[in-house]
């Protein structure tokens, strides 16, 4: 099983992505792909975000049973503790008082 989240990318891109998965939310994909035809809709994905980001949830063999990978700018930063990927959130900038 394979989750895509698209975030500001263009609507067409979304468009070609309902080709090989379903879109379940704006920007939410979820479908079961073979791994050459990720690794090649990942790459397309990464060529057409025009600013916006990507980040593909996929099977692998590993502690957590899946891997990550990022493009681009997301609300969410993968991190790496000690070998396990974690989600975080970025601390907006507040700006100081006059």
């Amino acid at each position: 099983m394979i989750v895509l989240l698209l975030e500001k990318v263009p609507p067409s891109l979304r468009g070609e992505i309902t080709r090989w998965m379903v879109e379940l939310k704006t920007g939410v994909f979820a479908g079961h792909l073979s791994a050459l035809v990720r690794d090649k809709l990942w790459d397309h994905i990464c060529s057409k975000t025009r600013g916006g980001g990507a980040m593909m949830l996929y099977n692998a063999a590993n502690e957590q049973g899946y891997d990550i990978r990022t493009h681009g700018e997301t609300s969410r930063k993968i991190r790496s503790f000690d070998g396990l990927l974690l989600a975080t959130v970025p601390k907006k900038d507040k700006k100081e008082p006059p």
